[in-house]
């Protein structure tokens, strides 16, 4: 039998030594943590216009495709079978605010050199981050192993 995986798409607003963090709340899963800008992927969309759909619902900002680098790719099984797509851009247009008070408490910027002082950031968004900062494009998280 074949795995049929959810895609999650991350993004990883960058502004100089900055990345946009949104506070969980309401949404069941982690909520109190910090996690990026992040949704699932739709029917009928590629990679790119998911990431661009969840960057305008969520913070209401518009990133063009060619403004979107995939940096790195995870297969997530800490709570289901999940491939995870995170994408940085440094290029965007509008003011990023939060557009779903129902699902994030707050948006905050933070240095992504001191994200290992902050103690309520979700697992594997810091294990994904830890990997980006090295350079590592593909990493595996939960369920059999951590690597």
């Amino acid at each position: 039998m074949r795995p049929t995986p959810t895609i999650d798409l991350h993004l990883l607003l960058v502004d100089g030594p900055l990345a946009c963090f949104s506070l969980r709340a309401g949404t069941g899963f982690e909520d109190g943590k910090f996690s990026l800008v992040a949704g699932h992927l739709e029917a009928n969309e590629t990679l790119s216009q998911g990431m661009q759909r969840e960057a305008r619902e969520e913070i209401g900002i518009e990133i063009a495709s060619e403004n979107l680098l995939l940096v790195h790719t995870m297969h997530n099984r800490s709570n289901s079978d999940r491939i995870a797509f995170f994408f940085r851009c440094t290029t965007w247009a509008g003011t990023p605010t939060n557009q779903e008070p129902h699902k994030c408490a707050e948006l905050r910027w933070m240095d992504l050199g001191k994200l290992h002082e902050i103690d309520n950031v979700v697992d594997y968004i810091r294990f994904a981050l830890q990997h980006v900062a090295k350079g590592i494009p593909y990493s595996e998280f939960g369920g059999w192993h951590v690597r």
